[in-house]
């Protein structure tokens, strides 16, 4: 009877390796307590198995995963690369830096009295609109400027 079983699984897994270890896995399962899916019929652990496979009553690939976590010694986690971290780090010291210069934090208050610009201090801009620049120490070289490169 196993070998029919074993040409009827070879269908539903092509390699006979794979298929001893799906198969054993399964066994391992049933000797653990896992329930039956086909009648016994006095067979052993490892022809009950053969035959939920050929008769598609498992999964293989649940049985594929299961054998890997079982004989899995070391499970792998997985770390951020080095890159990942010192962007997340960077991300970190930005995230600080913007709490340090909130704008909440620059209130009119602080600013110079010459920063503001006050309701009613309208005439003031009108000085400085009036103001001579050459009283401050600019001239007019600028139009002097313009005039001699009309020349080209």
């Amino acid at each position: 009877m196993a070998r029919v079983t074993v040409e009827d699984c070879i269908e539903k897994v092509p390699n006979r390796y794979e298929l001893l270890m799906v198969a054993a896995q399964r066994a391992k399962d049933i000797e653990q307590g896992a329930p039956l899916r086909v009648e016994r019929d006095n067979d052993k652990n490892s022809v009950v198995a053969l035959r939920e496979i050929a008769e598609d009553k498992v999964s293989i690939e649940d049985l594929q995963k299961s054998l890997v976590l079982n004989l899995q010694k070391y499970v792998e986690v997985e770390e951020p690369e080095e890159e990942e971290i010192e962007i997340v780090a960077a991300e970190k010291e930005l995230a600080d830096l913007d709490a340090q210069f909130d704008t909440s934090m620059l209130l009119d208050e602080g600013l110079d009295d010459s920063m503001q610009i006050r309701d009613g201090d309208e005439d003031s801009l009108d000085d400085l609109e009036d103001t001579d620049l050459a009283d401050e120490g600019f001239d007019d070289s600028a139009d002097d400027f313009a005039d001699e490169n009309e020349e080209f």
